[in-house]
């Protein structure tokens, strides 16, 4: 059962499980790279920095301070969403894109909660005055812009059985 299931839902294990290697490594070498937080290394003066952050809140440093939240929230929404995926019987390739980016970024970041008590964020629009981010915050963002798409494009049981 455990090996159908692999099968069955394996774009959502392979998108989840690459979004948190490459959200890790890109993680660490951003640690090893840099000398100090808040260092700064332009790749687009002006436009685009790699700049070393640490967050120990949520997206834009909402819940600043709370990482013992945080780091249960990581974990509860990664089972659930496990859980949840676990008992779809069938999921499109959107959806199992979208849930496998979501988990990919619930995992990543919730890594380092637990790990260190904050997230490493390194991605800086200053062009745009955008917060700092990391990979795990895209696919974040990701996931839900592929479930918002699907929600639109998929035809609901109401309509197919009319």
């Amino acid at each position: 059962m455990k090996n159908k299931f692999m099968k069955r839902k394996r774009i959502f294990w392979l998108v989840a499980i690459l979004g948190i290697i490459f959200d890790q490594l890109s993680k660490y070498l951003v640690v090893q790279k840099f000398d100090a937080i808040n260092d700064t290394f332009p790749l687009l003066e002006g436009i685009f920095h790699l700049t070393y952050v640490i967050n120990t809140g949520a997206a834009f440093s909402v819940f600043s301070g709370q990482v013992e939240v945080l780091r249960w929230v990581s974990l509860v929404v990664s089972l659930l969403l496990i859980i949840f995926v676990w008992y779809i019987p069938r999921l499109s390739l959107l959806e199992q894109l979208g849930y496998g980016f979501i988990l990919a970024g619930a995992i990543g970041n919730g890594i380092d909660r637990f790990l260190f008590g904050y997230v490493v964020d390194f991605l800086d629009f200053r062009l745009i005055n955008f917060p700092v981010f990391n990979i795990a915050d895209v696919a974040i963002n990701i996931g839900v812009l592929l479930l918002l798409i699907t929600s639109f494009t998929t035809p609901s049981k109401s309509k197919v059985n009319q």
